[in-house]
Formats: structure tokens, C-alpha cells, sequence
């Protein structure tokens, strides 16, 4: 169940490595691939680290959207969709931290140094 939880933490991550593949930069899309693996770990910090990555891949969207809908309406052509769908993966990827406020994923990562979960 918790992998069904974790679903959208799972989905962020594989939209941000394709995102730096189309750039170029291999060694990120990699990077943010091995990261899913902290997923495996039961340590207190796991999820602080994926949230701040996630909340930086959201930034990361915003910063692509500016680009990009600078270079269209530079070159008049459409950019509102393109403006949507950015911001919706933007959406998507910050809201993606909220997983980890579900109890019985509290209960997983706070288990490991018998830390009680309220």
C-alpha cells in the first residue's frame, strides 16, 4: 500500500529525470534516479531530502516555464498551453511532498529510531 503512496514521489522524479535527459545533463537524470532508491532506507532524513528535492525539481519546472514561454512570445507563437501543462507538472512535483505526511508513511521513516508517530 505504501508503494501506491509513494506513487507520486515516484512520478516527480521520473518527469525530472526525463526533463534533464532532453537537456543533456546524464549525470542529474541519473542522480535523481539513484535517489529513488533513499526510498528503500528507513532513516528519519529520508523524507526531509526527497521533499527538498522535490520542492527544488518544482522550482526547477517554474524556471523551464519562464524559458520557454520567453523564447515563444519572442517568436510569436503559442505558449499558453505549453505555460499549463508546465505548471501543472510544477503543481504536481511540489505537491508530491505532501506523501509524506500520511500516517503509515510517518510510521515507516520514524520507525527506524523509535521515534513515536501522533
Amino acid at each position: 500500500m505504501n508503494f501506491l503512496r509513494l506513487l507520486p514521489v515516484f512520478i516527480s522524479f521520473l518527469l525530472m529525470s526525463a526533463h534533464f535527459l532532453r537537456a543533456g545533463q546524464m549525470v542529474i537524470a541519473v542522480g535523481l534516479l539513484c535517489l529513488l532508491l533513499l526510498l528503500f532506507i528507513r532513516q528519519y532524513w529520508v523524507p526531509w531530502v526527497l521533499q527538498v528535492i522535490l520542492l527544488i525539481g518544482a522550482a526547477e519546472w517554474l524556471l523551464t516555464l519562464y524559458s520557454v514561454a520567453q523564447i515563444r512570445i519572442g517568436q510569436d507563437m503559442p505558449w499558453m498551453r505549453m505555460a499549463i501543462i508546465l505548471g501543472v507538472v510544477a503543481l504536481f512535483t511540489a505537491l508530491s511532498c505532501l506523501v509524506f505526511r500520511s500516517k503509515a508513511l510517518r510510521e515507516r521513516y520514524a520507525s527506524a529510531n523509535g521515534e513515536t508517530v501522533q
